[in-house]
């Protein structure tokens, strides 16, 4: 064989071996998010009294909860703290090959990360510990405890169904997604993109043609984890976490019960032209924002291209039925965890 054939066969299985670790290099879905509350009990007690999540188990200064269709043990993680924030926000890898590729990858581009060796958290096993440009506290793992229960209050009669669908509150069907603000809507996308191979859904420029937010998913749900412009450009906040339900009808209901509860409805009810999302937001005791929303659209094809939602057509991606968000909705959110 030639030199110059040497180094083309040469470069040409470099290429492929990049490729194939990239392939397999993926997040496979949205996990769980861990967030520290400031009324413990108050909390614990919208989540499962008013949402009406599933409590798995709760351990010292922390609550794990789950979904009614939630397959793990646990989607939600509360703990006890001074501080209303967001501690960790939770991936599974798509197998246990691609958490030794992260690591490789995370020392290939200089970003510091930390082992966390299976059992030290509960119901994982080992996970990969790092931050986002924006210092958003990420975690990926493989191993996840599924839940299992031996209350014959919770078992259910369908297969299907990891617990029976809950006699209390809001009860959505899953956990569904999280949504944090950032200063740099572009960068932090194409970092969580170009690494993690999370896709680009949808995005809103304004008329500067600056990106207000991008929308992304691993699945073919509307997104898993959507990134909004922090208009006070103070640095990254926690805006939402989010819980999918099955109707329009459950949302009115669900409406219904927070004002019966005494929850603040900061905004909806509403739809999303985006994702066509029909939605409320709500604040939790310890001041976490929480969607509950039903509808919107899923995504099949393998070379999806993102959409752009122009200046001239933006607010019906925000809002189609007409109602504007308040100030807040723009500008609050919990701190990120250090």
């Amino acid at each position: 064989m030639s030199k110059v054939k040497e180094d083309i066969f040469s470069l040409s299985e470099e290429s492929t071996q990049v490729r194939l670790e990239k392939l397999l290099r993926t997040v496979a879905h949205l996990g769980h998010v861990e967030i520290s509350v400031t009324n413990f009990e108050k909390s614990l007690w919208f989540f499962t009294e008013v949402l009406g999540l599933v409590l798995t188990e709760e351990e010292g200064d922390r609550a794990y909860l789950r979904a009614w269709q939630d397959f793990d043990h646990h989607t939600l993680v509360l703990k006890a703290s001074n501080e209303s924030e967001v501690n960790r926000i939770g991936w599974r890898v798509s197998s246990e090959e691609s958490l030794k590729l992260f690591e490789k990858q995370l020392k290939e581009m200089n970003i510091d990360f930390k082992w966390v060796e299976g059992g030290q958290k509960k119901a994982l096993g080992d996970a990969i510990h790092f931050k986002s440009p924006a210092g958003l506290p990420v975690e990926l793992y493989w191993e996840k405890d599924k839940f299992v229960t031996n209350d014959p209050k919770l078992i259910s009669k369908l297969p299907s169904h990891p617990s029976k669908y809950p006699a209390r509150g809001v009860a959505p069907r899953r956990f569904d997604h999280v949504n944090i603000m950032v200063n740099d809507v572009s960068k932090e996308q194409e970092w969580w993109t170009d690494l993690l191979g999370i896709h680009h859904r949808y995005y809103i420029q304004n008329k500067e043609d600056v990106r207000l937010g991008s929308w992304l998913s691993r699945t073919n749900i509307a997104h898993e984890i959507a990134l909004m412009r922090n208009s006070n450009q103070n640095g990254a906040l926690f805006h939402h976490l989010a819980y999918y339900l099955d109707s329009g009808d459950e949302l009115i209901r669900a409406a219904n019960i927070m004002a019966e509860n005494d929850i603040k409805i900061e905004w909806g009810p509403g739809k999303h032209g985006t994702s066509g999302a029909q939605f409320i937001y709500v604040f939790e005791p310890s001041g976490h924002r929480v969607e509950i929303w039903t509808g919107g659209f899923l995504m099949f094809s393998p070379d999806w291209e993102p959409i752009g939602w122009s200046s001239e057509i933006g607010q019906l991606g925000l809002e189609m039925w007409g109602s504007t968000p308040p100030e807040t909705y723009l500008t609050y959110g919990a701190k990120i965890g250090e």
